[in-house]
């Protein structure tokens, strides 16, 4: 593992624990060389996914991008970091779990909506505004109609228990 400050190959582990449920090992690691501390994260890849964009442009699905388009979109909401890392592992999960080397990046825009609709839903308008590249004010008032009336049909159903 190359050193993030000096690009040195000489680093140690200094401590190693499962996180995000038993999903990863995170690792504290110091440089020898320059003395820095970073952390890295070892996940399971099921296998090597791939984006198609709407270019029709192939490239390789990224988790990091997902986990800074979630950050973005619930920027100062009150949403834990650990629950943003469990919401985007478990998109990542989906896709693997879809069997398909390569995966459409509309696929992965409708689960992350699908996600934000559930944790918070401004997170999700910003999101949606963004993906769906909203032009005028109709295009909120859609998506804002869409969302009330999830939320009228989520209360017709009774009391849920969050998780």
């Amino acid at each position: 593992m190359r050193c993030p400050y000096c690009a040195s190959e000489k680093t140690q582990v200094k401590d190693s624990r499962p996180s995000e449920e038993g999903q990863a090992i995170r690792r504290r690691r110091v440089c020898e060389d320059c003395g820095g501390r970073f952390t890295t994260f070892e996940r399971v890849q099921l296998r090597d996914l791939v984006v198609i964009k709407r270019s029709g442009r192939r490239v390789a699905f990224d988790r990091e991008k997902l986990l800074r388009s979630v950050e973005t979109a619930v920027r100062k909401r009150p949403i834990e970091p650990e629950r943003i890392e469990r919401m985007v592992s478990g998109i990542a999960r989906q896709l693997e779990n879809l069997g398909e080397p390569e995966v459409p990046s509309s696929a992965i825009g409708e689960l992350v909506m699908e996600a934000l609709k559930g944790a918070d839903p401004v997170a999700y308008i910003r999101f949606a505004s963004v993906y769906r590249d909203f032009r005028e004010a109709a295009d909120f008032q859609e998506v804002l109609g869409d969302l009330a009336h999830g939320l009228e049909a989520g209360l017709e159903a009774g009391p849920t228990r969050k998780l």
